[in-house]
């Protein structure tokens, strides 16, 4: 097994056969033989990934070992080891549900440790009920607040009978100030009222001041639900959000909670390009771009960086550096190329190449038709290239043509650009 891992480790596209002739070089080829010896392997394999998850958190590691030695009547064992666990969790950061549950088991460990010797022990109910409400109330809201991202703007009519328990028993007073429940429960508040700028800065606030309370993942979630609310908020018209949203990925990016084991996602590097532009940061936007370079998949890093600078350099009017990162560039995804097909249209519009532009929109159109690009992105494309087209053809002399394509374009329900195109007719 060893010997057949370092070779498909080291030829990964190797033939069935070249395997078989580095294990038995002496032996004629027995396919069956040697797929008997992948499918084995491959199972090793996944014990593997599944024995290093299980072992990765080193608290749950000792828990699990407390938990060896009481069953085996190891009691001096089990009382240092959970004497060792217990100072641990107490002075480790991490507050969240997995906490509170870990906290739980350890004392239901001791409580059985306890009777061994005496019977009649009493169970530390209190503490132990307050732990497993706490992890499950965390728990319950964080499904909740999914849930309600998921659909948008929360409604009361949809909550039910027991999502109205679970909220009822997290603002008791004894459990609403524990920051593994506070933050969800302002979470909610957040999504179901949307309109009220306190929800929001309250979870904004616990989210900033607790962050070290939590584990990565859930850091990562609890700050792209904070980030979803506010692109929401900046589709409603508030563009004050630009800088919150703003502020929400500087921190993200500060703490490392936006980045999955060291890697940032394309999608999440180009919206904080789009927010800093927005929000007219122009010299923090150049410093992300090329800070953050390496941290994209390698197969999207030299795309999104040429479409990020040259949007950057599109803003500050460097309309030469755009045509250059743009030409040169090669975006196999096809979003990303539309994307920067229209940075192009704008570039050649402001240029007054209308020539050049016309070519261009003939080109992306059947470009649309070509990829098939389907739903809201075809719909969006070909809006942009039509009402750029109208631009183009249109009689400024003729006030009244003019307003009936203003408002053309401010009925138009799927058009990213509106604001861009509404802009050039003045």
């Amino acid at each position: 097994m060893a010997q057949l891992f370092d070779f498909l480790a080291k030829n990964k596209d190797a033939s069935k056969e070249a395997a078989w002739q580095h294990l038995f070089p002496t032996s004629a080829f027995d396919d069956q033989r040697l797929r008997l010896l992948m499918s084995y392997l491959h199972r090793l394999l996944e014990q593997y990934i599944s024995v290093k998850e299980l072992t990765a958190d080193d608290l749950q590691n000792r828990l699990n070992l407390a938990i060896g030695y009481r069953k085996r009547g190891m009691l001096a064992a089990f009382e240092r080891g959970g004497s060792v666990l217990e100072k641990t969790m107490a002075e480790q950061p991490l507050r969240d549900a997995k906490y509170y549950l870990g906290h739980y088991q350890l004392r239901w460990e001791q409580y059985h440790t306890a009777t061994y010797d005496n019977p009649s022990a009493k169970l530390p109910l209190g503490e132990m009920s307050g732990e497993i409400d706490v992890f499950y109330l965390s728990t319950r809201l964080r499904l909740i607040c999914l849930a309600a991202a998921q659909k948008g703007v929360y409604q009361a009519e949809n909550q039910s009978v027991m999502e109205a328990e679970v909220l009822a028993m997290a603002q008791h007073e004894r459990i609403r100030s524990v920051p593994a429940v506070a933050i969800y429960l302002h979470c909610y508040w957040m999504l179901k009222q949307p309109e009220a700028e306190s929800h929001f800065q309250n979870f904004k606030k616990l989210l900033l001041e607790s962050s070290s309370q939590f584990g990565n993942e859930e850091m990562r979630g609890i700050y792209l639900l904070a980030i979803n609310y506010c692109i929401r908020r900046l589709n409603d018209g508030q563009k004050s959000y630009f800088r919150e949203v703003l502020d929400l990925y500087k921190s993200g990016l500060a703490t490392g909670h936006l980045l999955e084991n060291g890697v940032l996602s394309r999608f999440t590097y180009h919206n904080i390009v789009a927010a800093g532009l927005q929000s007219g940061d122009l010299d923090w936007v150049n410093f992300f771009i090329h800070e953050y370079k390496n941290a994209l998949e390698r197969s999207y890093r030299e795309s999104s960086f040429s479409f990020s600078l040259a949007r950057l350099e599109y803003t500050r009017r460097r309309f030469d550096a755009v045509l250059e990162l743009l030409q040169k560039a090669n975006y196999r995804d096809p979003l990303l190329n539309l994307a920067a097909k229209t940075l192009l249209l704008k570039t050649w519009y402001e240029l007054g190449e209308h020539d050049l532009l016309q070519s261009h929109l003939d080109a992306m159109r059947n470009y649309i038709h070509r990829k098939r690009v389907i739903g809201y992105h075809r719909t969006n494309y070909l809006n942009i290239v039509r009402f750029t087209d109208k631009l183009l053809k249109i009689n400024w002399l003729d006030k009244k043509a003019v307003d009936a394509l203003r408002s053309e374009m401010e009925k138009e329900e799927v058009l990213t650009e509106r604001e861009w195109l509404v802009g050039r007719l003045g």
